[in-house]
């Protein structure tokens, strides 16, 4: 079953809001995740935990370090998931 990168960005959206302690209107699909309220590397990093966590999924980490935006997580989680599919 494949995750529309919609469905990803509303996901990862929570999580954001989540470990940033903000509401989902303040974290934008396409703004800089680090320019967030309250983002920090570790938050960040957390973050990126959490998706692989709740995808059974393993991001690589120069995709992850050069995605900036909810949108390019996604769409990084979304080739993830894709390739784990084709395996």
């Amino acid at each position: 079953m494949s995750v529309s990168t919609d469905e990803l960005i509303t996901e990862i959206t929570g999580i954001v809001a989540e470990e940033l302690g903000v509401s989902t209107e303040a974290v934008s699909p396409d703004a800089d995740l680090r320019a967030v309220e309250g983002a920090d590397s570790v938050k960040v990093l957390r973050v990126i935990a959490r998706i692989e966590r709740a995808h059974d999924v393993e991001l690589e980490d120069e995709e992850v370090f050069g995605a900036s935006t909810v949108r390019e997580v996604a769409e990084v989680l979304q080739r993830a998931l894709a390739e784990t599919a084709a395996v």
